[in-house]
């Protein structure tokens, strides 16, 4: 059996799918479905069985197994970088996250987990050291300690740990995040309720739509998961982007060359703007660096922006 833990949501449901594509049907799925449109993301995959996130917990801090259980892909926390209820997010995400590292690695049980790119604040340098660690929220900051938990235990451990600091993911299943969702979703919208799309003025020194983010498409993501399981020898914290930082604008012009692809009329891209509350507080550059990813043996290219949009606006407008 193959553990996902927020199976329902963005990355876990995709992993879940990426599973399926493998032929692998033995999966249990953790997950919070308060909110019930999650489970479309789940409706046309096939796995073995659900438990509530809490009664997971539950189970796992009372030492209750669940048979054979081959990795853990644990993707489910409170994501929103917005949300300042520190207590609830450290018991969500961290909290949540040590108790499942325990009985993971007292059954020797790989455990892929997400880690966030959000642990490096404005940057500018994206690479896996504490020197570059400055968490500015506090799901950043849950990300980060555990982060920090994990690293003195890394070279005592007997079985496979990984976290995954996972960059600006977009791509199929993130409907349900709302304004948490990925700025090519965003575009999708815009441009089927006016056939233009909206982007912020400048910002830190950069020209309007000019600020610039490691976009990764969920497909890519999924693939260094699913490597990851094939490769139980690697353990560690790695970055997980494209290596390359593209704009906003970028984003933009791959979504607006899609529409006119499809010969639909219209297109053009309306700045408005920067929103006060984010000043100081937004990322207006990263970029990841994938040298460790890469030193561990991952050898495969990335979608770059170009390619990566369309395909996701395909999957957008064949889904509805």
């Amino acid at each position: 059996m193959i553990i996902v833990t927020g199976g329902a949501g963005f990355i876990g449901s995709n992993i879940v799918h990426g599973l399926n594509a493998r032929d692998i049907r033995d999966i249990l799925v953790v997950d919070d479905l308060s909110d019930g449109r999650k489970c479309l993301n789940l409706a046309d995959a096939d796995i073995l069985d659900y438990v509530d996130k809490d009664d997971f917990l539950a189970r796992i801090r009372a030492d209750e197994g669940f048979g054979q259980v081959d990795a853990v892909f644990h993707e489910g926390a409170c994501s929103s970088t917005t949300e300042w209820d520190g207590r609830f997010v450290m018991k969500v995400n961290y909290e949540y996250t040590k108790a499942l590292l325990a009985w993971c690695v007292a059954r020797r049980t790989p455990l892929i987990y997400a880690s966030s790119a959000s642990v490096y604040g404005m940057g500018p340098v994206f690479r896996e050291g504490r020197e570059f660690e400055h968490p500015l929220n506090m799901y950043a900051y849950s990300k980060f300690l555990f982060d920090c938990h994990l690293r003195p235990q890394l070279a005592g451990l007997d079985s496979q740990v990984v976290g995954l600091r996972y960059f600006n993911v977009y791509g199929p299943r993130e409907q349900h995040k709302g304004g948490m969702a990925s700025v090519a979703f965003h575009f999708h919208n815009q441009l089927k309720e006016s056939g233009r799309v909206r982007l912020f003025e400048g910002s830190d020194g950069y020209g309007p739509g000019e600020q610039r983010r490691d976009f990764i498409h969920v497909d890519d993501i999924v693939a260094v998961n699913l490597w990851l399981l094939d490769n139980p020898q690697v353990s560690g914290i790695f970055n997980l982007g494209t290596g390359r930082a593209q704009s906003f604008n970028d984003v933009a012009h791959a979504a607006l060359r899609w529409m006119r692809a499809r010969g639909e009329e219209g297109g053009g891209i309306d700045y408005i703007p920067f929103p006060e509350h984010l000043k100081g507080r937004y990322q207006s550059f990263t970029e990841a660096d994938i040298g460790a990813l890469r030193a561990a043996g991952y050898a495969r290219p990335f979608m770059d922006v170009e390619s990566g949009v369309p395909a996701y606006l395909d999957w957008l407008a064949a889904h509805g």
